[in-house]
């Protein structure tokens, strides 16, 4: 339905799945967001337009200015404008106004906006998730004149937010160390993040999480915001000195990127946003139901995650065919469903300087191709896996001695050296065909179920040589990759991919579109998984975060674990394994049999289940996974440095039915982990029959955890009794 709007109809409410967004846009007005937010229940748009009325500040304008959906300049509201544009320095004081409303169905709306007088059209889109309350939002822009338009800024949404949201939490880090959680308390003024690698980056996650004062995990007010999209990016975040604040993300242009020629339109990625008044939890869990339901391929959603097996940390770039045969049969003996060939099987890859580009077997390796390998993987009943870095070249390859011109660069301008890797100019069409034709025929030839794509380098100078000459492409780059992906995709319909690059620098909802999978780190020391593990569970759901078994001493951090705690580092995630099984004693190795089974007995609630992040002392994580009935759950509980106190802290669980009665049982480690006797694993017989108690007990008073080491790992299961 479209809906020409006027002053009688200009307040317009869509509200679904617990969230309300209350607009005023009347025609020919400024369109602006007047609320934001969890449901206000029976609360119309309009009585929210009254009680946002502001009145005329003492040196200020003569009326008070309101903004609109993009801030622009035109408007004249004091902060930064989320539209920015020009034509050779004119036409850049952009004043939107409202044309036309549509309603097209519950929970969306689309509002048409024109600046005659610059030259542009805008249009607003608007969706919220019936199921989740997540709220989508993305802007196009048109030039409706001959003359080229650039277009230097535009975010997806200026979006207001609650002044009690006082604390923003970021996500940073860097390789090996990525979706740290770094707090900004209460301020006044801006925070701005962009980066600019070309893909989603280590440091600068897209997205972010405004909380109250007081919000826990489970309680309080909190706002959680991501750009679905796996470029550039600038995320800004602004407190007016009128009171108001507003959220920004969009792409981070280079300079001249986006020019719109006479007709042409640009559409930025999706803003998404969470709403909860249930803590953190509340918002992660919107975010992960969207993400199964609505983004993620229709094909895995009801496949269970195969267990992995990855060569890489087994072998490196020593790879030999009976080597692999043999790691291949350990791996399915201990309950492997996938086995992934990594780096080092194609051209002259024998290190990390050659052979990118050349995707073709190494007749020197595999003088039978790959054929052996794959035989025995699949007769050993697992999936076959093979890694790809398609997006990069090696100067020392066949193909950069074909094909120097296929590179990004700009003329003139040193490269930034960097592993030996150049980036390929996907915005040729020559250069995707030569990669879906490589790809496809691999694909082909050897039934491959899986592709582990990497990319392992930022794109400093994005520039292509060829019908943009010499403009900055990062934005054509990444629809490029998206192409290349769904195009493979398309041709072998079966096929699963993760998103890998140096381990968790593209992990966003755009690439996910594309994908089933994101490898999270190549960090595999099971105490920093943890830490990982947390921070990216703020927006990703377990089921498609990689997490593996490593080996014994970490090669990235010198630390050594036991198996049990790798083990269960790793079982609450898309489990798999990473190291040389050969060199694993039969001990160990029972143990780690034993885990994945445990793994699989529980996989579907792990993967499926409402995913919980507890609040409990610093020195310890406590997540869990309950069923969407309440009836069963598995909690892990980790100790990762020595307590305080004389006495751990209790464990309080959530998410239970406090009117059940449950059993409670610990299932791993296989040994009593306490270090003396008697404990509560005795008293309660937790490693055998276990012992019942009511929900409300397990959630309101806790039960005391034992006296154990640091780097253990404990399991609780749940599960209601009669």
């Amino acid at each position: 339905m479209t809906q020409q709007t006027d002053d009688i109809s200009r307040h317009i409410a869509i509200r679904a799945g617990g969230t309300l967004l209350a607009l005023d846009a009347g025609s020919g007005r400024r369109a602006q967001i007047v609320y934001a937010g969890p449901d206000l229940p029976g609360v119309t748009a309009a009585e929210l337009a009254m009680l946002s009325t502001r009145q005329h500040a003492p040196g200020g304008p003569a009326a008070p200015l309101d903004g609109s959906l993009l801030h622009e300049i035109g408007t004249g509201i004091s902060g930064p404008s989320g539209l920015i544009g020009q034509r050779s320095g004119r036409d850049w004081a952009t004043d939107l106004r409202v044309t036309t409303v549509e309603t097209p169905a519950e929970g969306m709306v689309v509002i048409h906006c024109a600046d005659t007088n610059v030259g542009i059209e805008a249009q607003h889109n608007f969706t919220i998730d019936p199921a989740t309350g997540l709220l989508s939002a993305s802007t196009t822009i048109k030039n409706t004149r001959e003359e080229a338009y650039c277009l230097d800024w535009c975010a997806a949404l200026c979006l207001p937010f609650d002044a009690r949201l006082g604390r923003f939490l970021s996500f940073t880090g860097r390789w090996a160390g990525e979706f740290h959680i770094e707090e900004v308390p209460a301020f006044q003024g801006s925070i701005l993040r962009e980066n600019k690698a070309g893909r989603t980056s280590h440091d600068a996650f897209p997205g972010g999480v405004l909380a109250a004062a007081d919000t826990t995990e489970n309680a309080g007010l909190a706002t959680a915001f991501h750009l679905a999209w796996s470029g550039n990016h600038r995320l800004r975040i602004d407190r007016h000195s009128d009171g108001r604040g507003f959220v920004q993300m969009g792409e981070l242009f280079f300079p001249g990127e986006i020019a719109l020629g006479a007709g042409e339109t640009y559409r930025t990625p999706d803003l998404l946003v969470a709403f909860s008044h249930n803590g953190l939890n509340g918002a992660s869990q919107a975010f992960h139901d969207h993400l199964c339901a609505q983004v993620s391929d229709t094909r895995t959603a009801s496949k269970p995650r195969p267990v992995h097996y990855n060569t890489w940390e087994a072998v490196y770039f020593l790879h030999h065919e009976d080597t692999l045969i043999e790691l291949a049969e350990a791996a399915a003996s201990v309950g492997a469903e996938r086995f992934v060939l990594d780096d080092g099987w194609f051209g002259g890859r024998r290190h990390d300087a050659a052979g990118l580009g050349d995707w073709w077997v190494s007749g020197d390796i595999y003088p039978n191709g790959l054929h052996p390998i794959v035989n025995r993987v699949k007769e050993l009943g697992m999936e076959f896996g093979l890694w790809f870095e398609p997006e990069m070249v090696n100067p020392d390859s066949d193909l950069y001695r074909a094909h120097p011109d296929w590179v990004l660069g700009v003329e003139g301008v040193e490269t930034i050296p960097s592993r030996g890797q150049l980036t390929l100019d996907l915005t040729r069409p020559e250069v995707i065909d030569y990669l879906y034709e490589k790809m496809d025929g691999l694909i082909t030839e050897y039934g491959i179920d899986y592709i582990k794509w990497d990319m392992n380098r930022d794109a400093h100078h994005p520039a292509s040589g060829g019908s943009h000459s010499g403009r900055a492409v990062i934005h054509h780059q990444t629809r490029a990759v998206y192409a290349l992906l769904q195009r493979l995709r398309d041709a072998h319909p079966k096929l699963e991919i993760e998103s890998c690059s140096s381990g968790g620098a593209r992990a966003d909802f755009g690439i996910l579109r594309y994908t089933d999978r994101i490898w999270t780190s190549d960090n595999n020391d099971a105490r920093a998984r943890h830490a990982i593990m947390i921070g990216a569970s703020h927006f990703f759901p377990l089921r498609l975060l990689g997490n593996h078994v490593g080996p014994k001493t970490c090669h990235i951090t010198g630390r050594t674990f036991s198996m049990a705690f790798r083990v269960a580092s790793a079982v609450f995630g898309h489990m798999g394994m990473e190291l040389d099984l050969r060199r694993e004693n039969a001990a160990d190795l029972a143990v780690l049999k034993a885990g994945i089974a445990l793994h699989k007995t529980h996989r579907e609630l792990i993967h499926h289940g409402r995913f919980l992040r507890l609040d409990t002392a610093p020195e310890t994580n406590l997540i869990g996974c309950v069923s969407r009935d309440q009836r069963e759950a598995l909690f892990s509980y980790a100790k990762l440095a020595e307590d305080v106190a004389a006495h751990p802290r209790r464990i309080n669980f959530e998410g239970l039915d406090p009117a059940m009665d449950y059993r409670v049982r610990m299932v791993w480690p296989p040994h009593n982990p306490s270090v003396s006797a008697p404990s509560i694993v005795d008293a309660a017989d937790l490693m055998g029959e276990g012992a019942v108690f009511c929900g409300a007990a397990l959630m309101g008073y806790g039960i005391q955890p034992p006296l154990m080491f640091p780097d253990t790992c404990v399991f609780y299961h749940i599960e209601q009794t009669g």
